[in-house]
């Protein structure tokens, strides 16, 4: 397959193209939908937690939660394509401790880019946020693990099911030659 093609789940895979697709390539157009739907369930999940933490308000801790969700969107998807190139070039499998690597430097990377916003939202000391966004980590830690682990799985019967229509397809058409 030339290297200018990736096959990914939104572009379906003919019977005139190599018929491997790995596992882990991804379009933009996929990428931005795992991104967005991580952040809206999170979105879902935090901002009560936020609430809880801060004593701040509903209107102002969703706001919050939608900035960070944004930030978050971009850095997944960067951090996220960076993690595919790194597993292509060295060719290691995604068990659970390289999921668990996975999630811990997705959510460190995260700290450093959102401290500072936090602090500045709720008016408070770089300290003091990075204390509010530990207790967030503490949530979405286990959450981007299995929130990626569920992905992967549902993703991986997708694609599955795409190669067997795609097979079935051309052995119809070839029937009919």
């Amino acid at each position: 397959m030339p290297p200018s093609h990736t096959p990914s789940l939104d572009q379906p895979v003919n019977s005139t193209q190599n018929t491997h697709l790995s596992a882990y390539q991804r379009s933009v157009k996929e990428r931005l939908f795992h991104a967005v739907l991580f952040e809206i369930l999170g979105i879902a999940f935090a901002t009560p937690l936020a609430m809880w933490l801060t004593g701040k308000s509903a209107g102002s801790m969703a706001a919050l939660s939608a900035v960070i969700s944004g930030m978050a969107t971009l850095w997944n998807m960067i951090f996220n394509w960076v993690f595919d190139r790194l597993q292509q070039r060295m060719g290691f499998e995604r068990t659970m401790m390289v999921r668990l690597i996975h999630a811990c430097s997705f959510e460190l990377g995260l700290i450093v880019l959102v401290v500072p916003v936090v602090a500045w939202w709720i008016n408070s000391s770089l300290w003091q946020a990075l204390i509010l966004d530990i207790g967030l980590v503490l949530f979405f830690l286990p959450y981007t693990f299995i929130y990626n682990l569920i992905y992967d799985k549902v993703r991986t019967l997708i694609v599955a099911r795409r190669r067997y229509t795609t097979k079935q397809r051309a052995r119809a058409e070839h029937a009919n030659d």
